[in-house]
Formats: structure tokens, C-alpha cells, sequence
């Protein structure tokens, strides 16, 4: 596995061999709190491995004990602001990051190693897949601190769980282990702590070896699902269908359905 020169820097970016970039979130000592450099850097990398042909899949994770404990809130509320900073401010900052999550191309497979708070969770729920570690946790930390959610929690919380239990997390701010996130469809699969990089890499090994071009079709069709009407969806699925019907990993995938054999995808 190769790193690149990042690393040292509050994100580390690690190639493997087997088309897999780890993406991690690196400052342990402050639970992976989000600053603004940490953001630009996820951002950027994320957009890089859309556009490089190698990366087949993205993993996301935070150093040490941590996920993401949301944004970096140590230099307070902030000075005077002008009407519009704020939104101004949220529509650059974290919901442009979870919203790269969300575009990234490849699949984005997160190993939710530990506690998840505030954005951290929109971070985390962002991801394609979700595996837990049995100790982590997820919490919507706005309300008890008098703050509206931000990073898309509104948008994304009601799709995964339901308007009510959507509510729910958000007005009450209670802390989600889990074992209840399963339960709930907050995350796709828990396991011990000390199995989560074992089974993350079994997970990331199989997607790097799918159809790359077809998972990110199937990606945008899935995310844009519930905004539109089922005319809207029926014709970005006809759309998304004649695209990949021209991919290499297309033909290959009727080749060896015809000839009745495990396909190789080559990711393009």
C-alpha cells in the first residue's frame, strides 16, 4: 500500500494495489474534529479518486478512537457576521464536503471505527455502506448545543429512518450505539472492534472488483430517488442504462453470463 504525500497532515490518503484509497481522517487528539483545512483536503481527494481510473473503491475512516466528532467549534460562535455569512459559510464549507461524499464516483465505504457526533454523522451516513465497529456510536449533537443541524442531516436522516425517528435524533440529541443504528438502518453492518478492518477490506476487495462505471450510475439513480416523481426516475434510469450498456464492464458482464462464467470487471 502506498501513501501519498499527505500523509502526516490531518488527512491520510493510502493506495492499495487492489484499486481501494483510504481516506482518514487524521487529528486523533481532537476526535477528528472538522476544520477547515480537513474539509478542503476531503474534498480534493475525493474528487481525485472520481476522475483516477485506478481507485475502484474509497474507504473513510478517523485515526485513533474517533470517527468524527463534527466541526471544530474551538474558536468559538465567531465575531461580528453580516446577514447571509452563515448560510454562506455552511453552502462552502460542510455541505460541500458531505455533498462530495455523496457525488464521489466510486463507491464510498465507511469504517465507522468510533463516536460520530454533529456532522461527523452526516459524514458518516454520506457513505454508500456503513460498517460499525461495536463501540461506536452516533449522536445529532445540534439541538443540545442550540443549533439547527447542518450537513444535510434534514435531508439525509428522513430517507434513512423515517420523518419521525428523524425528529427524534435530532430534537433529542441522544446518543445512537451501534447495536440500534443496525436496528434503525443507520449503518449496514456491526462487528467487533477488533474485526472492522478485516471485514471493511473484505467489503472494499469485492467493490473494487465490480463494475466501477455501474456502481456510480447506480449511486446517482439511488441518491436522486425520493426527489423526483416516477417519470423522473424511470427516465434517469433509461438514461443511466444506455451510458453503461457502452462500458467495457457491460459487454464483459453479458459475455459471461452467456458463457457462463465469472465476469472481470476492469472498472471502465
Amino acid at each position: 500500500m502506498s501513501a501519498s504525500p499527505e500523509n502526516g497532515t490531518v488527512l491520510l490518503v493510502e493506495d492499495g494495489d487492489d484499486g481501494v484509497r483510504r481516506l482518514t481522517l487524521n487529528r486523533p487528539e481532537a476526535l477528528n474534529a472538522v476544520t477547515a483545512e480537513l474539509r478542503e483536503r476531503l474534498i480534493a481527494a475525493l474528487e481525485e479518486a472520481s476522475a483516477d481510473r485506478t481507485v475502484r473503491v474509497v474507504v473513510l475512516t478517523g485515526a485513533g478512537r474517533a470517527f468524527c466528532s463534527g466541526a471544530d467549534l474551538s474558536g468559538g460562535a465567531g465575531g461580528e457576521r453580516t446577514a447571509g455569512d452563515v448560510a454562506r459559510m455552511l453552502r462552502l464549507g460542510v455541505q460541500r464536503m458531505v455533498g462530495a461524499v455523496l457525488d464521489c464516483e466510486k463507491p464510498v465505504l465507511c469504517a465507522l471505527n468510533g463516536v460520530a457526533a454533529g456532522v461527523g454523522v452526516q459524514l458518516a451516513l454520506a457513505c454508500d455502506l456503513v460498517l460499525a465497529a461495536e463501540e461506536a456510536s452516533l449522536v445529532q449533537v445540534f439541538a443540545r448545543r442550540g443549533l439547527v443541524p447542518d450537513g444535510g442531516a434534514a435531508w439525509l436522516l428522513p430517507r434513512l429512518v423515517g420523518v419521525q425517528r428523524a425528529k427524534e435524533l435530532l430534537l433529542l440529541g441522544e446518543k445512537v450505539r451501534a447495536a440500534e443504528a443496525e436496528r434503525l438502518g443507520l449503518v449496514n453492518r456491526v462487528v467487533p472492534g477488533a474485526e472492522l478492518e478485516k471485514t471493511v477490506s473484505e467489503w472494499a476487495e469485492r467493490l473494487a472488483a465490480g463494475p466501477t462505471r455501474a456502481y456510480a450510475l447506480t449511486k446517482a439513480l439511488v441518491n436522486a430517488s425520493l426527489d423526483g416523481d416516477r417519470a423522473a426516475s424511470f427516465a434517469a434510469e433509461a438514461t443511466a442504462q444506455e451510458i453503461n450498456m457502452a462500458t467495457r464492464d457491460a459487454q464483459e458482464g453479458v459475455r459471461a453470463f452467456v458463457e457462463r462464467r465469472e465476469a472481470r470487471f476492469e472498472g471502465r
